[in-house]
């Protein structure tokens, strides 16, 4: 060729190097191709066959699903994601692709190299690329190993697909770079790797694994504008691919001496995206040589995006946590000083669903008197409104019980209050809630109780020699229903040696158990425990949210859990040095006339006291006699009654006594009644039945009692 003639077309060059032209546009659905590329694909050179030809140009176009038909199945689903890939990072789009003629047979093997754009208007690709027939490899060649197969791919995905899992259940960063540490690519896997994020303008190291510790000191706190890949990755949001040290040295000379002591031969650097903002950087390094081919790039960029997904998911979830858990702490008090003669021990678990906060309170409140207040309580709901409901309704419970206020007083100014706060804006009614509550003041020097509850369990007691009973209690409505509720009033008891129980529901109906089975399961870790308060509390909630607690599932299907707030109150005897005495086993209740059915709960809390007496007849003969006893005041005087019943002795030797006390001035006497009486039985029985029996007048009323001796 002479100087000053013109150059051949470029359409001639490439004949001539037998390299075909194609065109492809996903808007149009249709192919092009020339002359070359026609015969490619196995195209008639004459034009005849699928496809319109062009006479003046000798250009064929096919349709989309015309051009799929040429090609292998397996190879055409490669080329949609190495173009997405391309595009992605603005490269190249190689790939390998076998040309089958009609009966399935594979004709040639092509090499595909394309520069696809995407119009984000229209949606659509469009790609201007050459084909050129390569030699097949055989297996086992180096060649070979870089060719795309149908066993790789089917390897990759199972690995896709294993990465994606176990980064989805990872739910925290910690967790998260353990999982990316421990991937193992198809064909190469990396020896080292690094997690960049950036704080303002520099890298900070978020993790590694590959590396000796310190190794990293270098890289943490690197400028965004140095020139090392990672930050290039960073500012640019693109992947950077480094083949072989010589390239490394050549593209990133000041920054090649940090990575040149590691030994590695290929790395590859690729962004962490997340909603389109880059918030860090990958590196995966490897020992021996790796050429990057597009499916090998393929699978980095699918491991970066879901590795960024993780990363995000678990900084959220972190910083949720951070934010709750502070949250619970700010709401939750302390239980401020020791009191002589009693400890205190709390817990608050949060298990109720993702977030970690809820309604779910207790709280220890000094008063004017010198005593002090135990609060209990949970506000309906596990969420953000719940928690706040309850740090306002708290607040107030602790004004109300400062001022002086007894018991049931606090309670219905804290039940008009929650009402007042808790009513939607603008009149509606939507999402109001209620709170259950239950509030004791504490005599610590005499150890009585006065209670007063909203709707909320009723406290349970822990005796000396490890009896447990419910003690109940009068009640009312939750509070915030009825803003002009009246809640009465209970006097209890604790005794040197005995343990207050407070909890929330949560304690009982974790894990399907109701209120009857949930308690059944906590009743026996209080009766079994040996060791003091703090730890009887670890064993409270360990039995209920703890890996024992999959041992004792309950009878419901739903396994919901909630939120756990339990508080423990005891009661130490008078000297540590002081002689040991048998213990005394005593409950205290009241009946009044308006409550006949407390007369069944008076029937309970006696077999409960005397759930470990050895003779079955006994027990059913005390039931009957306190029922008949209670049930003769209520329906022959105007008054209440007070039941004491009381277990002393050794055992074997032990005797129970019950007393029942009230204020009407008539003393009862045994008459004779026919065989069809409805009443006067009442003497006859407790004289057949008690060991020993007696009615004593009181400076106001009267009491009758009974005793029965213990016998096998």
């Amino acid at each position: 060729m002479r100087t000053g003639e013109p150059l051949p077309a470029v359409g001639e060059v490439l004949a001539s190097l037998a390299t075909g032209l194609w065109h492809w546009s996903t808007a149009t659905g249709l192919v092009t191709v020339d002359a070359e590329a026609a015969r490619l694909l196995g195209l008639p050179a004459d034009g005849t066959g699928d496809g319109t030809t062009d006479g003046t140009t000798r250009e064929t176009v096919l349709t989309e699903a015309q051009t799929r038909a040429r090609l292998h199945p397996v190879d055409w689903n490669e080329i949609t994601g190495v173009v997405q890939l391309a595009v992605a990072e603005g490269t190249l789009a190689e790939v390998r692709i076998r040309i089958m003629d009609e009966r399935g047979r594979v004709l040639r093997v092509v090499r595909s190299r394309s520069k696809p754009s995407f119009d984000p208007v229209k949606k659509a690709y469009e790609l201007i690329g050459t084909l050129q027939e390569v030699t097949e490899p055989r297996p086992g060649t180096p060649a070979g190993r870089t060719a795309v197969t149908g066993d790789w791919r089917r390897s990759r995905e199972a690995f896709l697909l294993d990465a994606g899992r176990a980064l989805a259940e990872a739910r925290s960063t910690e967790e998260v770079l353990r999982v990316a540490a421990g991937l193992s690519m198809p064909g190469f896997s990396p020896d080292g790797l690094a997690v960049f994020g950036v704080t303002g303008d520099r890298l900070t190291i978020i993790g590694h694994h590959g590396q000796q510790p310190g190794d990293e000191d270098p890289f943490s706190q690197m400028s965004l504008q140095t020139d090392y890949p990672a930050a290039e990755v960073v500012r640019t949001g693109r992947a950077v691919y480094i083949s072989s040290p010589e390239q490394y040295q050549a593209r990133y000379p000041l920054t090649w001496p940090l990575a040149a002591h590691f030994g590695r031969h290929s790395w590859a650097f690729l962004p962490l995206t997340v909603a389109g903002r880059t918030m860090g950087a990958w590196m995966a390094g490897f020992a021996y040589p790796v050429a990057f081919t597009p499916d090998e790039r393929s699978v980095l960029t699918t491991v970066a995006r879901m590795l960024a997904q993780a990363l995000a998911r678990a900084g959220d979830a972190e910083t949720q946590r951070e934010l709750t858990d502070g949250l619970q702490r700010s709401m939750l008090p302390t239980l401020g000083p020791e009191i002589p003669g009693m400890t205190l021990a709390a817990r608050y678990i949060p298990t109720g669903g993702g977030l970690q906060v809820g309604g779910d309170w207790y709280d220890m409140i000094p008063l004017p008197s010198g005593g002090f207040a135990l609060v209990i309580g949970d506000v309906q709901g596990h969420d953000v409104r719940a928690a706040g409901l309850m740090g306002q309704l708290r607040i107030a419970l602790r004004a109300y019980a400062s001022e002086g206020h007894r018991p049931d007083a606090v309670l219905s100014r804290a039940s008009g209050f929650f009402h007042g706060i808790n009513q939607a804006h603008d009149g509606e009614d939507a999402d109001l809630r209620f709170a259950t509550c239950l509030y004791i003041e504490v005599d610590p020097v005499t150890g009585v109780l006065e209670t007063a509850r909203a709707g909320h369990l009723d406290p349970a007691v822990r005796m000396a020699d490890g009896t447990v009973l419910v003690r109940a209690t009068a009640g009312g409505l939750p509070l915030g229903i009825d803003p002009d509720a009246d809640y009465p009033t209970t006097r209890l008891a604790l005794e040197p040696g005995e343990t207050l129980l407070l909890s929330t529901d949560g304690l009982l109906e974790t894990g399907g158990h109701d209120l009857d089975t949930g308690w059944q399961r906590v009743r026996k870790i209080l009766e079994s425990h040996e060791g003091d308060l703090e730890e009887l509390a670890d064993a409270v909630v360990q039995a209920v949210h703890g890996p024992s607690s999959h041992h004792t599932i309950g009878p419901l299907a739903d396994r919901r859990e909630d939120d756990i707030a339990v508080l423990l109150l005891s009661r130490q005897t008078a000297s540590a040095t002081a002689p040991v005495r048998t213990p005394v086993r005593r409950t205290v209740l009241t009946v009044a006339q308006a409550e006949p059915e407390r007369v069944a709960v008076s029937r309970q809390h006696l077999r409960e006291l005397l759930h470990d007496w050895p003779s079955d007849d006994q027990v059913d003969s005390a039931v009957l006699l306190v029922s008949e006893m209670l049930t003769n005041v209520l329906v022959h005087t105007d008054a209440d009654a007070l039941l004491v019943a009381e277990i002393t002795g050794a055992p074997g030797e032990r005797r129970i006594r019950i007393e029942v006390t009230d204020a009407g001035d008539d003393l009862p006497h045994k008459r004779r009644p026919g065989e069809l009486a409805s009443s006067g039985r009442g003497l006859i029985l407790i004289e057949l039945l008690a060991d020993i029996w007696g009615v004593a007048p009181r400076g106001q009323g009267k009491s009758i009692w009974f005793e029965i001796y213990e016998r096998p």
